[in-house]
C-alpha cells in the first residue's frame, strides 16, 4: 500500500530514522564494551530490533506501509547489522571512554525514554492509520527494550525503585 507524506510526517520520520541510527550505534558500541555476557545479549538484541526499525522508517519514507509480521523483522537488516558493528567498535576503541555498564545501562534507558515519546507525538500527527500502526508498533518495541534494560538494572542493583 502507497501512501503520501506531507511534510510534517516527512520530517517527524527524518526525526525518527536519525534517533533509530543513533540508538543503533549506542546498541553495537555499548555490546562490543559491556563486561557482563547477559547485558551484551540484551544490548545485540536491542540494537537488532532498531536496525528493523530503521528498515520500516526507510519504507515509511518510501511511501510503503511495511509489514509488521515478526519473519520479516527477523530476517531484515542482518548485512547492515554486520556491517555497522565493526565500524562502530573501532570508534569505542578509538575514543578511549570507558564507561561501567551502569552507565551505559543508563544511558540507554534514557535514549529510549526519549525515542518513545518521540514515537507517541509522531503518532498523532500521522494522517494514515497504516502508518500510525506502524509507529504504535515501533514504540511499543522501544519500551520493551527500555524495560529489558530496566530489570537487568534492578536485578543487578543499579537500579532502586524506592
Amino acid at each position: 500500500m502507497e501512501i503520501t507524506l506531507s511534510q510534517k510526517e516527512r520530517m517527524l520520520l527524518e526525526d525518527q530514522k536519525s534517533h533509530e541510527q543513533i540508538c543503533i550505534e549506542k546498541y553495537t558500541n555499548y555490546a562490543n564494551a559491556a563486561k557482563d555476557n547477559q547485558l551484551k545479549q540484551i544490548f545485540n538484541a536491542n540494537g537488532q530490533a532498531e536496525r528493523t526499525h530503521l528498515d520500516s522508517i526507510n519504507q515509511l519514507l518510501n511511501g510503503q506501509i511495511p509489514q509488521m509480521n515478526q519473519q520479516q523483522n527477523q530476517n531484515s537488516g542482518q548485512s547492515m547489522g554486520n556491517q555497522s558493528s565493526s565500524n562502530t567498535m573501532n570508534n569505542t576503541q578509538a575514543s578511549g571512554v570507558n564507561l561501567s555498564d551502569a552507565d551505559m545501562c543508563s544511558d540507554l534507558l534514557m535514549t529510549e525514554k526519549y525515542v518513545s515519546g518521540a514515537y507517541d507525538t509522531a503518532i498523532f500527527e500521522f494522517r494514515d492509520t497504516g502508518a500510525r500502526d506502524v509507529l504504535n508498533h515501533i514504540q511499543k518495541e522501544e519500551q520493551k527494550h527500555g524495560e529489558a534494560i530496566f530489570k537487568y538494572m534492578e536485578s543487578k542493583g543499579m537500579y532502586n525503585v524506592k
